[in-house]
């Protein structure tokens, strides 16, 4: 049976608050669970003192018997200091660019380059004009 920590929410409508439960995997969001390891109210400014309840040493026994953290209380847990935080993707995978539109966005760059070398060479090309001694008319 594979376990996992989640969170499962209660409260009226508008008025969420979350208990921190171990259950299975199959189960339902707000049905059956295993225990109870903490509570969450988001409601709650985050530095106050029942915003986060957590049993460590409940959630520590669940976490060596391998039960999978889910993301959300991953960063719960986190901020109490039980796990490393999650690794958080500011793109995801599915949004990057296809291999046709990087070929375009690297022939981009390219062009882009060659036009700022161009413009460089041409603006030194000018300077050494102007520095150069300009040949003198004799005069009549």
């Amino acid at each position: 049976m594979s376990v996992r920590i989640r969170l499962a929410r209660g409260g009226s409508k508008k008025r969420p608050f979350h208990k921190i439960v171990v259950a299975d995997k199959r189960a339902p969001r707000d049905g059956r669970f295993i225990e109870v390891v903490g509570f969450y109210n988001p409601l709650l400014p985050k530095d106050h003192v029942d915003a986060l309840r957590v049993h460590e040493d409940i959630a520590k026994k669940w976490m060596a018997q391998g039960a999978e953290l889910t993301e959300r209380v991953q960063k719960l847990f986190a901020l109490v200091g039980l796990c490393d935080k999650p690794a958080v993707r500011e793109t995801p995978k599915k949004s990057a660019p296809k291999a046709k539109a990087q070929e375009r966005l690297k022939e981009a760059a390219e062009k882009a380059e060659a036009a700022r070398i161009a413009a460089e060479e041409a603006a030194a090309a000018a300077k050494a004009a102007e520095e150069a001694p300009a040949a003198e008319t004799p005069a009549e």
